[in-house]
């Protein structure tokens, strides 16, 4: 279904894709949508489902991830694959949070090859027993996606880490980032295989999908996606570095919720946002919101947690008990900082044992009585930064042994080996600390696990001959680089870089009392306990339906090719507004109103040249030459720029900075339309503008007659936006007692006297003429920004069915697909003078024949 459709979108994409056999379709069809929105939305994209019937079904989660959450190998004696659950995988707990009757279908990779002429049997053994749909990759395809795009490049970005030269990571490679796309597309063919629209919520996990909710918006413009980034999001300084930064961007935009383990990277999120695509975010009743195109995408801030019961479990089992009393025998009278990272040049092993020394130097007291048993996991990646940072490691603690080791004593036990789960959290209940020294970490449980265990379980205690009220501690000593540093407020925080401080840390982690190491622990565990993997997924799935709530009270477009698609989201009620049958109701009217916006309407915005068209001149010039027509410019610019521009125009209306002063034609004269001409606020207000333009680069003053404006579009984003906020507080404070009003607007900061807006021009105009008995019959608006709003506003208001006996046509229309209040749009410019053309030739006085002729003519007949 969704192969054919996508291979269009892949080639404009990224140009020419690896060859990429079709997916196999071995799945039974689960329950898919009907057809419904192309003939909502009317892309031009057919659904290929409009002959399936939707059945009723409860509500269903869509996990979609990397890796599947399997175990799986190949039986030695039958040459079967055997699979069964990896009980370890965070993506099986996350139904612990959902409700008992919701079922969960799983969308990712195995582990393990699997030969083409087997993968249609295993899908359907995976998914009858396991509710699981493997997308099978290509060999090729897999390897230069996952260890090379996503390993290689995003990895190391995410983690702060440029390719500087060739020795310091891989540059970007377009042969890796075009398998990057494939993969995501294969897993975009598994998604719409099993997705039932209007009941199924799809949760995207990780880096290694990010343009995944393209492909799947562009097929449903209504699917309800959510997305959760694993990993840090990184600065916008180190971000946009990325070739390819703003499809990875706009693929995450394309969700209606996307979830961060901290504030820091929604952060930076935000930031790239800003300032690659201009988008600002605002707090909804405590959520953070981005409006994108009418689509509002909701931001979630929360850590995830552990599986309580399958840690306790772990702790219950007999093995951690005897494994616990082996090595509290051979660490006796010694005091254990743990630590356990993966091979990972970001996890700062070295830093910490490095830390470790200095620690043996500074306090040489504790020669014999203290060892760091570090636990080194496998490295999940390969390449030479993985080879050096091993390399490194053992060179540093061989070093250390023999220079501080002893018989009997070995300062810092390295074991690099696979270590059983028991073992582990025999190791986590025994140590005195843990030290998680990570430059850079997405998440990081090690401490989450670390406080459990210290904790222990009645059978344990039991077992260990505890009594239930034994005092219970832990101390941890944490980066503050790493994403659960935010959520143990009684950690010690350290900079990994500062080998000293780490040091001394250490010291001050070991020589804690107890009550305060107790203190500590408390407050850590009743945190993890009450914040479990269970909570994060509820929290979340929750916040998406949410998201996700007014899907269908909007119409949506597709807009843009490739990976720049994105979806327009407006009111049912909007559409496009029809040169024909706008010249239609013009030609039955009688009296006729138009009101036009000048920048962005008439010209362009990104025009240098602001003097308007010969075209747009001549269509104004028939238009102001029809009695039965009142045309007014209505502006934000100042009078005589207006006046200058369009003085061919004698009978045309202008109304300039929004309204303040207006005249009717060239030969009236300028009313001022504020309630009051006293303009001695300027002297306070241009001082503090100028205060803040002097320390805002790129900021300048626009000084009207009639206003003062701040803009800061050419300035830094995020400081132009703070400075703005900042002078917005400030003038409030000492304009409270002017007549005057302090608006705030794109990019800009405002301050104009009360009573002066478009909309109310746009009212005194339409009234005057009702009360003149030259009600309009017609009425034309078009703007393309906020303030146009206004004018839609008031001319509905004026011309409502109680205030006007006169039945009037009314075409409000804004420029650009957005949402407003208008009920109409036009594309762009053009569009409008396009119109403006069409109205001017029904308003152009028909040929008449020469006197002479008529003479005859009348004559003969």
């Amino acid at each position: 279904m969704g192969s054919k459709s996508f291979g269009n979108l892949l080639d404009l994409a990224s140009g020419d894709l690896l060859d990429i056999p079709q997916t196999p379709r071995a799945l039974p069809r689960v329950m898919t949508a009907p057809g419904i929105i192309s003939d909502v939305d009317g892309y031009g994209i057919s659904d290929g489902d409009s002959a399936v019937i939707s059945l009723p079904c409860r509500e269903r989660k869509i996990i979609v991830a990397n890796f599947l959450p399997l175990n799986g190998k190949r039986d030695s004696e039958t040459g079967k694959w055997k699979f069964s659950l990896d009980n370890d995988s965070h993506l099986l707990h996350l139904k612990d949070g959902f409700p008992p009757e919701t079922e969960v279908i799983y969308v990712g990779s195995l582990k393990t090859d699997v030969d083409v002429n087997e993968q249609d049997l295993v899908s359907q053994e995976l998914f009858e027993e396991f509710n699981c749909v493997p997308t099978f990759l290509p060999q090729d395809v897999h390897k230069k996606f996952y260890l090379g795009f996503c390993k290689q490049q995003l990895w190391p970005l995410f983690h702060y880490m440029l390719p500087m030269c060739p020795d310091h990571g891989e540059r970007f490679d377009r042969d890796l980032w075009q398998a990057y796309v494939s993969a995501n597309k294969i897993f975009a063919d598994k998604v719409m295989g099993v997705i039932n629209l209007e009941e199924d919520y799809i949760w995207i996990h990780d880096y290694h999908l990010m343009v995944l909710p393209t492909f799947l918006r562009r097929r449903f413009h209504r699917v309800k996606l959510g997305f959760f980034l694993h990993s840090p999001f990184p600065s916008s300084e180190i971000y946009r570095t990325l070739p390819v930064r703003e499809e990875l961007l706009r693929g995450l935009l394309n969700c209606d919720l996307i979830g961060f383990h901290t504030f820091d990277y929604a952060r930076h999120f935000l930031s790239c946002c800003c300032r690659m695509l201009g988008l600002e975010y605002e707090s909804k009743r405590g959520h953070i919101a981005l409006d994108y195109l009418g689509r509002t995408v909701f931001l979630k801030i929360l850590p995830i947690g552990i599986h309580m019961g399958r840690l306790e479990s772990v702790l219950n089992l007999p093995s951690t008990a005897e494994k616990l009393k082996e090595i509290q025998e051979k660490y006796r009278g010694k005091k254990v900082i743990l630590g356990v990272d993966d091979m990972d040049i970001f996890k700062g092993l070295s830093l910490k044992i490095l830390a470790f020394e200095h620690l043996l130097q500074q306090y040489p007291s504790m020669l014999g009585k203290i060892v760091l048993v570090q636990i080194v996991n496998p490295a999940r990646g390969s390449g030479k930064d993985v080879q050096e940072a091993k390399k490194e490691t053992y060179y540093t603690v061989k070093r250390i042994n023999e220079r501080y080791g002893s018989p009997g004593y070995e300062p810092v036990v390295l074991i690099d080996r696979p270590v059983p789960r028991f073992e582990k959290s025999a190791y986590y209940a025994l140590a005195e600390c843990c030290i998680v020294n990570a430059v850079r970490d997405g998440m990081n449980l090690v401490p989450y696990k670390y406080t459990v265990c210290r904790q222990g379980t009645p059978n344990m205690d039991k077992y260990l001959g505890l009594s239930d009220d034994s005092p219970r501690t832990s101390t941890l000593v944490l980066s503050e680089f790493i994403g659960c540093s935010p959520s143990l407020s009684g950690a010690i925080r350290v900079n990994p870089w500062d080998v000293d401080a780490v040091a001394d840390s250490i010291y001050s982690a070991v020589k804690m009392s107890d009550f305060e190491k107790q203190l500590r622990h408390k407050k850590h565990y009743h945190y993890i306990s009450s914040h479990d993997v269970a909570y994060w997924s509820r929290s979340f799935s929750q916040d998406l339906e949410r998201a996700s709530r007014d899907h269908y009270n909007k119409r949506c477009w597709g807009v843009g090719w490739g990976l720049g698609f994105r979806l327009v989201a407006l009111s049912p009620n909007f559409r496009r507004l029809s040169i024909e049958q706008t010249v239609s109701a013009y030609r039955r009217s009688s009296k006729r109103a138009i009101f036009l916006d000048y920048d962005g309407t008439l010209v362009p915005e990104t025009s240098i040249v602001k003097e308007p068209s010969a075209e747009v001149m001549s269509a104004l010039k028939t238009l102001c030459s029809d009695p039965n027509n009142t045309i007014f410019i209505v502006s934000g610019r100042g009078r005589v720029s207006l006046s200058e521009w369009l003085a061919p125009c004698e009978n045309l209306g202008i109304a300039a900075e929004h309204g303040y002063f207006t005249r009717w034609n060239k030969s009236s004269d300028w009313e001022t339309s504020g309630l009051s001409d006293d303009l001695e606020w300027k002297k306070i207000v241009e001082p503090i503008m100028r205060l803040y333009t002097e320390t805002t680069d790129g900021s300048n003053i626009e000084a009207k007659e009639s206003a003062v404006v701040w803009h800061h579009q050419d300035a830094d984003p995020d400081f132009g936006s703070c400075q703005a906020k900042e002078l917005l507080d400030h003038l409030e404070t000492v304009l409270v007692n002017e007549p005057v009003v302090v608006h705030r607007g794109h990019q800009i900061v405002e301050v104009k006297p009360q009573g002066v807006s478009k909309g109310l021009v746009t009212g005194k105009v339409l009234s005057r003429m009702v009360d003149e008995g030259k009600a309009p019959d017609f009425v034309l608006c078009i703007g393309d920004d906020r303030s146009d709003e206004e004018m839609f506003e008031s001319i509905i208001t004026t011309l409502s069915p109680q205030s006007s006996s006169v039945s009037t046509e009314i075409f409000a229309c804004t420029v650009g697909r957005k949402p407003s209040k208008a009920k109409y749009f036009l594309d762009e410019v053009s569009d409008v003078v396009k119109l403006l053309q069409g109205l001017a030739n029904t308003s152009s006085p028909k040929p008449r024949f020469p006197s002479h002729l008529r003479v005859s003519f009348e004559s003969v007949v």
